[in-house]
């Protein structure tokens, strides 16, 4: 674990930079991409949104409506494709700063820095990428660097936006032990609400945590929350071959049946995978999608094209006829996306990291 230096990345604001990149006027305004307000009689949800609407209340995820309400004076852009060209050129100076890169998302990824040595020289290296970033695309991010995948992550997040926060390994519990749990990847409301209501708030409170009570609130994940609670995680970047299939998938933090807040989380889900085809120099021969319904019956359909592409709007095209199809209108839990049957324009680019897991 010493021996290891991981970096995550993440683009600020991502949709909502781009358009002020693209257009300087809303520079300094509350900017929110996402659904159609229709003042305030809008359905779907905020893609994202500037830090000046923050200040507001508003945040990813959002119903649009509540958004308007909080504030009506905000600049409301819809989602565009151009996010998934922006993202493929941002991995691709990723990769010329690294070739260990594992990407997790349209605007995220994480870098394996082990090969600099020392944690100085690893910082040295983030400060690079966020210059060469801002200079090639104008665009901020902030980088957190530790010892393992989960402690680089939370690091990123700790100094937003425009942030590098490094967590030495030697100081790795220290810093960690007095956080919220609510920094745990993958801990979302209702978990950390149920923990609250067990009097665990704290990374320390976890740790410490009896394996039996854990079990009940996480099941099988909860001896790797515990594992990551004590500072004692190591995993770093998934290090496999290439892969004949990349995915997404989003779990609701409440189940739905609105499907303004379906369609526009699989139009996000595509354009991040357009992204990485884009950087990975590949094109799809099948899409398919995935659905968990309330009480985790999951199912699963997929059309082939016909032939392998690469284009946003024929992976676009068909997500909207296999929900149309397939979709029963009952509320979702999880939807995602698979793309498989991956062709790579040229052989040397089939070395890319695995990102997707079941």
């Amino acid at each position: 674990m010493h021996n290891q230096i991981i970096a995550h990345l993440d683009m600020d604001s991502f949709y909502a930079s781009v358009e002020v990149r693209d257009d300087p006027s809303l520079a300094g305004k509350p900017v929110v991409v996402g659904s159609d307000p229709q003042e305030g009689r809008g359905r779907g949800v905020i893609s994202t949104c500037s830090y000046e609407a923050r200040r507001y209340g508003l945040h990813s995820g959002m119903p649009i409506s509540q958004a308007w309400h909080l504030c009506p004076h905000a600049v409301y852009i819809r989602p565009s494709g151009k996010y998934s060209i922006v993202s493929a050129r941002i991995m691709e100076i990723l990769q010329e700063c690294t070739p260990r890169l594992e990407q997790v998302s349209i605007d995220e990824a994480y870098l394996d820095f082990s090969d600099c040595g020392s944690y100085d020289l690893a910082e040295e290296k983030a400060r690079n990428i966020k210059n060469v970033l801002r200079e090639r695309e104008g665009l901020g991010c902030s980088i957190g660097i530790a010892p393992a995948r989960s402690y680089a992550k939370i690091a990123s997040d700790l100094q937003k936006p425009d942030g590098l926060t490094v967590i030495h390994p030697e100081e790795l519990k220290q810093v960690i032990l007095p956080l919220s749990v609510a920094k745990i990847p993958g801990i979302g409301r209702k978990s950390f609400a149920h923990l609250e209501s067990q009097g665990m708030t704290t990374f320390r409170d976890l740790a410490e945590a009896d394996i039996q009570i854990l079990q009940e609130i996480f099941g099988g994940w909860a001896v790797r929350v515990r594992e990551i609670a004590s500072g004692l995680d190591t995993f770093g970047l998934k290090d496999q071959g290439p892969r004949q299939s990349i995915g997404r998938e989003t779990t609701f933090a409440e189940d739905t049946d609105d499907p303004d807040l379906i369609s526009e989380t699989l139009e996000t889900l595509a354009c991040s995978l357009h992204a990485e085809l884009l950087r990975a120099h590949a094109r799809t021969k099948t899409v398919g999608i995935r659905i968990r319904y309330t009480g985790f019956i999951t199912c699963t359909r997929s059309v082939s094209l016909p032939h392998a592409d690469d284009n946003l709007m024929v992976i676009k095209k068909a997500v909207r006829s296999l929900t149309e199809e397939f979709w029963t209108g009952k509320p979702v839990r999880l939807i995602g996306i698979r793309l498989s049957g991956l062709v790579y324009h040229d052989p040397k680019q089939c070395t890319l990291e695995q990102f997707f897991s079941e």
